[in-house]
């Protein structure tokens, strides 16, 4: 059941004095430099055992929190771990991080130029550690460029202003909650589709700049706590509730309606060999395939192969995210004739903001506090800064 929204007014005053405590707790876990700014550590993946980083005016240091860098004579630097010891440009490194900056100053102050390294291009600074035996590479900078980079890697750059603004707050929304949740790790979120995808400065342009512009530290809370965003591609005409899509019961992310259906490009077929499906499953018993159980939106929760259930996700899983788009499907062809055709709508788990769902609202006339509050009902948009 959907939890009533209750106005602050209605609430106990021990409870609005407990929230507005969190509130601001979390604000100020937020922070990470002298100047406020609030910064993201992004995990960009690892190299073997070296890796040269490339930008103008190069400066490098011990990471912390507010680093003293030092100038580099070139403007490329290669990172080297050997003999249990990292080296830069052959000299050893006594520590096992080290943290680079472009456009710095003589005394390594400033720096937003770009820097390059093992195909990524990225603003801010750039962390290589030493992670078991290979380097991890870590991304830090200021949270509105992050949103910038997230922006044009998980919406089309062309979609509607308004739909853009809504994807920059749930992605920033998004952010703000894995940070405060990983306060002992090295870095906040990794760059992948299994957190947000973030590509640097690959995807970056005037429009995505304008709308994390536009939205600058607006995030979305639920009794003033930020929310857990999530948001996917198609809906397929209805979103899915947290608990049946991810397994969490959140008020705030409750089947609604979306005008994505209509769309052609939301629906989708796959046909494969059972003995395909057996190879990926592991399994001989693939057929006959038929629906079990169904959640309240439509979407398969349990399966039957065989003569054994499987859960629905776990199917998905073991297919391929990108094979078997989403679990709002009808099973055509059970495979009794040595195939398996099923026959689906949208694409992703169905929580949280629908992204072709947003632009078709934005070209209606809705504005983005419109097309959050309609995917996140009960939420408030706040500005953190």
């Amino acid at each position: 059941m959907l939890r009533q929204r209750r106005s602050p007014s209605s609430r106990d005053p021990a409870s609005v004095a407990r929230s507005l405590i969190i509130l601001a707790a979390s604000w100020l876990l937020l922070s990470t430099s002298a100047a406020g700014v609030e910064t993201m550590r992004i995990g960009m993946g690892s190299a073997s055992s070296e890796v040269t980083v490339r930008g103008k005016s190069l400066a490098f240091g011990a990471d912390a929190e507010e680093p003293v860098l030092k100038p580099l004579a070139h403007n490329r630097a290669l990172v080297r771990w050997a003999a249990g010891r990292l080296e830069i440009d052959g000299a050893p490194w006594p520590e096992k991080s080290v943290r680079f900056r472009a456009g710095s100053n003589q005394d390594g102050s400033g720096g937003s130029e770009e820097l390059r390294l093992a195909g990524h291009r990225v603003r801010g600074d750039v962390v290589i550690r030493v992670a078991r035996s290979s380097l991890e590479l870590i991304n830090v900078l200021p949270l509105e460029d992050y949103v910038t980079g997230v922006l044009g890697n998980e919406m089309p750059p062309d979609f509607p202003e308004e739909a853009l603004k809504a994807q920059a707050v749930a992605a920033r929304t998004y952010a703000v909650r894995r940070k405060l949740g990983s306060t002992e790790q090295t870095y906040h979120l990794g760059s992948s589709v299994l957190h947000q995808v973030y590509g640097g400065l690959d995807r970056e342009n005037a429009r995505v700049r304008a709308a994390v512009e536009a939205t600058n530290g607006e995030v979305l809370t639920y009794d003033l706590e930020p929310i857990e965003a999530y948001f996917h591609a198609f809906c397929g005409g209805r979103t899915e509730s947290g608990l049946d899509a991810l397994g969490r019961d959140l008020a705030y992310l409750q089947p609604v309606d979306c005008p994505c259906g209509r769309l052609a490009s939301s629906r989708w077929e796959l046909s494969l060999p059972t003995s395909e499906m057996s190879s990926l499953l592991g399994r001989n018993d693939v057929a006959p395939l038929s629906v079990a159980a169904r959640s309240r939106a439509g979407r398969v929760k349990a399966l039957r192969l065989g003569h054994d259930p499987m859960d629905a996700a776990t199917f998905r899983q073991l297919l391929g995210y990108s094979r078997l788009k989403s679990l709002w499907f009808e099973v055509v062809d059970e495979g009794r004739d040595g195939w398996v055709k099923i026959s689906g709508h949208g694409f992703g788990h169905g929580a949280g903001l629908c992204q072709w769902g947003a632009k078709l609202h934005a070209e209606s006339g809705w504005n983005y506090r419109q097309i959050l509050q309609h995917y996140y009902p009960g939420t408030e948009l706040q500005r953190m800064y």
